[in-house]
């Protein structure tokens, strides 16, 4: 929606080898499989004007027009000098006009050709966006909306920029795989917005980790802490909005729209967890946390703070801790412990127990939101489907599965949380009265 996009992100183009059954056989939930990553070229006719020869433009449409949304697009542009955005769209035309008259001071501003009868509002605004002749959509609305967004995104045929998270609970997150799957039989692109698997230092630490250079991996240390959210205070409500314009404005605040900040934000850390240890996911998590920070009535419902253990099989913990709390000392940072070293992921750097280096990457340096989309375009053109489909929504599910821990205060296991039943979609999506969402209170909130 309106609300700017906090920190860094995560994500990678190498494609995760585990299918979706296995992902779900892993949970204990039989289904049919989906091969993700970049299929070879000439496989399957590539949807739309993907497929055509490097003069043809590539028709962009952008729904969730906030900073995350309008920073995708003008990275879109970028990657391709034959893209043009060609629709937007968000639940407040406000929001539009702002992304627009920002990007159209970029640099790419001769590529926005946005009319007016191309700028959609409203709750139905992505299937209008996607309906709008379209090659590639870039999801960019709040979280909860992301599997609902996704599914008509690949049911239009469009190829698709996914921002992070892709679901708030564990139904989304089948919705993101059922139509992750159907993405891979039309052959259509899925690149995730988990952008530190697009960052070449974090490749290269994870590749070095692959190699056995830090031995086994004994533990992991991830920690998102960051000093709240200062540039992004709730709104004072106005007059004239409903409440579900009041939740909406302040989208970060709630858990049905965000996930909650371990979901929303965190996520980075923990995907970075999930992606040294293959993916796989944990047998279960035990986790405390709560909100202290920010006092009544202006503070949502999610958490200020969490501290989780995922434990794998083997033995081996992920320590993850989080917070978004005013005046502490920020740390994003993910130690990959093994038997002979240590690797610090973001930093890309191997010691010894005596805290000698043994490697530090020298390569290149990027901007990994923007190498998301180079790559995604690169990848159309080259007709090499990428598809992040699975561990966009297996490190989606992780960071659910440990908010559950936090809110109940109980010890939560993956098949639990894959096969919970807690949907937290409202009853309706109009402009009008919407129940306040409860904190939750550890030891008494109740896992579904």
């Amino acid at each position: 929606m309106s609300l700017p996009e906090r920190a860094v992100e995560n994500s990678s183009v190498e494609s995760n080898a585990s299918s979706r059954r296995e992902f779900l056989k892993s949970s204990g939930i039989m289904t049919t499989g989906l091969m993700t990553g970049a299929a070879v070229a000439g496989q399957l006719a590539v949807a739309r004007s993907a497929h055509a020869a490097g003069s043809d433009v590539l028709k962009v449409g952008l729904v969730g027009c906030g900073g995350r949304g309008t920073g995708a697009a003008l990275q879109a542009l970028k990657a391709d000098k034959n893209t043009k955005l060609v629709a937007m769209g968000d639940a407040f035309p406000d929001a539009i006009q702002s992304s627009l008259a920002n990007l159209k001071k970029s640099s790419e501003a001769d590529r926005v050709d946005v009319p007016a009868e191309r700028q959609f509002s409203g709750f139905d605004n992505y299937k209008k966006v996607c309906d709008a002749d379209v090659d590639v959509v870039l999801l960019a609305a709040p979280p909860h909306f992301r599997p609902e967004h996704f599914e008509y995104a690949v049911k239009a045929g469009c190829h698709s920029f996914v921002e992070k998270p892709v679901a708030v609970d564990a139904p989304g997150v089948h919705r993101i795989l059922a139509a992750g799957e159907e993405a891979q039989k039309k052959n259509l692109a899925v690149v995730s917005g988990l952008c530190w698997r697009y960052d070449f230092g974090a490749r290269a630490s994870l590749e070095q980790i692959g190699e056995g250079k830090v031995g086994d991996i004994v533990a992991i240390h991830a920690q998102y802490n960051t000093p709240g959210l200062p540039k992004w205070p709730m709104l004072k409500r106005e007059s004239s909005w409903s409440d579900m314009e009041y939740q909406l404005r302040n989208w970060y605040y709630y858990t049905w729209l965000s996930g909650d900040g371990i979901v929303e934000q965190a996520i980075h850390s923990l995907d970075k967890a999930a992606w040294a240890m293959k993916d796989e996911p944990p047998i279960s998590c035990t986790s405390l946390g709560g909100l202290q920070s920010r006092l009544a009535p202006e503070r949502g419902n999610i958490f200020d703070h969490h501290s989780v253990c995922y434990e794998y099989a083997g033995g081996v913990r992920v320590f993850f801790n989080c917070c978004q709390i005013e005046g502490v000392s920020g740390d994003v940072s993910t130690m990959v412990m093994g038997s002979k070293a240590n690797c610090l992921v973001e930093r890309p750097t191997i010691t010894d127990r005596a805290g000698e280096s043994l490697w530090r990457y020298r390569g290149p340096k990027n901007t990994m939101h923007q190498t998301e989309h180079d790559e995604l375009f690169a990848g159309l053109r080259a007709g090499k489907i990428i598809n992040n489909t699975v561990y966009m929504a297996r490190s989606s599910m992780l960071a659910i599965m440990g908010r559950m821990a936090s809110y109940t205060a109980k010890k939560i296991t993956w098949e639990q949380a894959m096969n919970s039943q807690e949907n937290l979609s409202p009853a309706r999506y109009e402009w009008g009265p919407l129940p306040t969402p409860t904190i939750a209170i550890p030891g008494a909130t109740k896992f579904v």
